[in-house]
């Protein structure tokens, strides 16, 4: 599968989380807690006017999370 970064990504694209970069420890365990892990499956599903944050689906919760948030999560597209 391809992979790239989730803030790549267009409205409606359905991603599984393959990575959340390490050097980012803090964040990464805000995003483990908040169910951004890997194997999960993400959806996009609408950005804000200027395009930052966007808005996933991870489970049954909805997220929003800044682009720069985004980057550090690595995702294949399914």
């Amino acid at each position: 599968m391809k992979q790239t970064r989730l803030s790549t990504l267009a409205r409606g694209d359905v991603c599984l989380v393959a990575e959340v970069a390490p050097e980012h420890a803090e964040l990464k365990s805000r995003l483990y807690a908040l169910g951004v892990i890997p194997g999960s499956k993400l959806e996009v599903l609408r950005f804000a006017p200027l395009g930052d944050p966007l808005q996933v689906k991870v489970g049954g919760s909805f997220l929003s999370i800044r682009k720069s948030e985004a980057d550090i999560i690595k995702v294949e597209l399914t």
